[in-house]
């Protein structure tokens, strides 16, 4: 196997993925021309960046469709950066399309733009819609700055998100009452039909019916519940034909447990033990009042789970042998791939203290039962090794692993850990589709 032929996937995906979008931004600029200069050229200006924005909305619901396909390829993290931008980029769009709008009228009514904006807010069919479409896609885009973002659960962050739909059809209705490509011409008019039907149809199936109907046809429920330490527990799940469901060693669900104050609460967790057919397993550091209740959840309790999702999988691995480095509760994604990742593997643990190495015991027996080798590295944050080199130092690493550029590297832990191991890979050379990193984080 040679390293394009399995690094297709991403490329073919990531590729795939922008010549589509510009190919629309190309077909969108002609519609543009076609519907002909308008009276004053802020007014075409702001036409042409408000149609730029419809499409940029129609490719962010793409975006967060969870579509399996593109998922499994880029990873929900990539997807979620990708809309994250694509969202301020809509935000300025707007903007600006709403301000060459109002300007460009005013100038030809001779009149000032607050006055103007309040005309055509309160006479002018489909304006009205499209403010309140542009108030909510800013407070959304507010909600979803880091500072905001930092302090909002995830279900409270979640639910403000989903005024982005409410936008969506407003933004649509005025574009269909005012929309100069979409009024005069039937082409353009099946053109934004098309996009924004097939846009809200991913959303549909990946969201909402794909899980649906995964959850009747598997009719998940807790089997068993096993404290591993005194913050970490192991969750069995059981269920009919899971054989049939798509998850591979390094992915990750949303689970719901369905009891009375915790169904609502939706967490990411990754698998800890490659999936069996028979069982899934995730294993949960309690770091938060939704992890810490697992441990109390009875079994026979019913679970609905959102998933798999992650492109951390051997999918993307190129070359024949691995290094796995993994940091605390990071384990568990890492601890799966072992199980189901091809050639010799090395494995780094990075923990604390030996006290917090979770799943040692079977890690350490997976790795003798495989050939693999395990290093558990244990210090504080600032921990160097005999010769004085931090324990995952570029020194370091390459002494553990002195193969390390003929090997695909796995990196998954805490945001710190994670980002000094890609500066270690990045300063050893190791090459960049080589080194698998995900962050499990959630699109709206």
């Amino acid at each position: 196997m040679t390293t394009l032929s399995l690094t297709r996937p991403r490329v073919l995906a990531r590729t795939g993925l922008y010549t589509v979008l510009g190919a629309n931004v190309a077909l969108v600029t002609v519609l543009f021309a076609d519907a002909g200069p308008s009276a004053d050229p802020l007014i075409s200006i702001g036409r042409l960046l408000g149609m730029y924005g419809a499409l940029l909305m129609a490719f962010q619901l793409v975006l967060i469709a969870r579509l399996s396909w593109l998922d499994r390829r880029l990873g929900m993290d990539r997807l979620t950066s990708l809309h994250r931008w694509t969202g301020f980029s809509v935000l300025w769009l707007l903007l600006g399309h709403m301000v060459f709008i109002v300007f460009g009228y005013a100038t030809l009514s001779d009149t000032g733009p607050v006055d103007e904006f309040v005309t055509l807010a309160t006479t002018v069919d489909g304006i009205f819609q499209a403010i309140v479409a542009f108030a909510l896609i800013m407070f959304v885009g507010a909600a979803s700055a880091r500072f905001a973002r930092r302090k909002l659960a995830y279900e409270t962050w979640h639910f403000i998100h989903l005024y982005t739909y409410l936008a969506v059809v407003l933004g649509f209705s005025h574009q269909i009452f005012e929309g100069s490509s979409f009024v005069g011409n039937a082409f353009a008019r099946a053109y934004w039909w098309t996009l924004w039907g097939g846009a809200l149809a991913a959303v549909l199936l990946g969201r909402v019916i794909l899980p649906l109907w995964r959850n009747f046809r598997h009719q998940l429920r807790v089997s068993a519940v096993v404290p591993e330490s005194d913050q970490v527990v192991s969750v069995y799940v059981t269920g009919r034909n899971l054989d049939q469901l798509p998850a591979k060693a390094g992915q990750f669900f949303i689970w719901r447990f369905l009891t009375k104050g915790r169904w609502w609460a939706a967490n990411p967790f990754s698998l800890s033990a490659a999936p069996d057919g028979k069982s899934l397993r995730l294993t949960v550091k309690a770091l938060g009042d939704g992890s810490a209740s697992l441990r109390h959840i009875k079994p026979g309790t019913r679970v609905f789970a959102e998933g798999p999702y992650g492109a951390f999988t051997t999918m993307h691995q190129t070359k024949q042998n691995a290094l796995l480095i993994a940091g605390g509760v990071g384990i568990t994604p890492i601890r799966a791939l072992l199980e189901e990742i091809h050639g010799h593997v090395v494995v780094f643990y990075r923990v604390n203290k030996h006290d917090d190495a979770v799943l040692l015991q079977e890690l350490d027996h997976l790795a003798r039962s495989r050939g693999a080798v395990l290093h558990l590295l244990a210090g504080p944050v600032n921990a160097v090794d005999a010769h004085g080199n931090q324990l995952l130092s570029p020194k370091n690493v390459a002494g553990l692993a002195p193969d390390v550029w003929d090997r695909d590297v796995f990196v998954c832990g805490p945001p710190p850990m994670t980002n000094a191991v890609l500066s270690s890979l990045r300063e050893l050379g190791v090459p960049r589709e080589q080194i698998h990193a995900e962050r499990f984080s959630l699109a709206s």
